[in-house]
């Protein structure tokens, strides 16, 4: 288990230096075909469903190769 909190938290640090210095890597994030943003005059509803589903699959692949 301390391992994988290690990990984690070396993975978040690598991702909050690249978001720091490079912003630009981040912009399709909500922005792919399916990511619902519906705004209105009083409101917004922004449901990211297929970046979601994109980081599941990248996270899925990278823990089955760390179990392995």
């Amino acid at each position: 288990m301390v391992k994988w909190l290690i990990m984690v938290g070396a993975l978040l640090l690598v991702i909050g230096v690249l978001w720091h210095f490079v912003p630009g890597l981040f912009s399709w994030f909500g922005k792919l075909p399916g990511d619902i943003d519906h705004q209105t005059e009083n409101g917004r509803v922004f449901i990211p469903i297929t970046s979601m589903i994109l980081i599941s699959l990248v996270l899925t692949v990278l823990l089955n190769l760390f179990n392995r």
